[in-house]
């Protein structure tokens, strides 16, 4: 992940009681992903950024980091976002693990 102008690493994480996934700045939350598990498939329903730190990458760093998860458990994504399914255009080599 990039520095900020600060030199602080933007650090993602996942909070599975919260179904969300988070990207922090130092103690700021500068983006989410939420989701829904359903079986063998995760919907991933909306993205934010903080809109102080739009355009900066953020989102598709923590949605980078939640197909990567998504991946490793073993399911597939349901673009319900229209960030999400953005992501997905942008990254054609990831299209495998959309649900089918």
């Amino acid at each position: 992940m990039t520095d900020t102008a600060d030199g602080i690493q933007p650090k993602a994480t996942h909070e599975p009681d919260a179904q969300r996934y988070v990207l922090r700045v130092g103690s700021e939350i500068v983006s989410v992903v939420d989701y829904r598990v359903n079986g063998d498939r995760v919907s991933m329903t909306r993205t934010f950024t903080n809109p102080a730190h739009r355009g900066k990458g953020y989102a598709a760093q923590i949605v980078a980091f939640a197909v990567d998860d998504v991946e490793a458990a073993g399911r597939a994504v349901v673009p319900m976002c229209w960030y999400v399914a953005h992501w997905f255009d942008e990254h054609p080599e990831r299209v495998a693990l959309l649900a089918k």
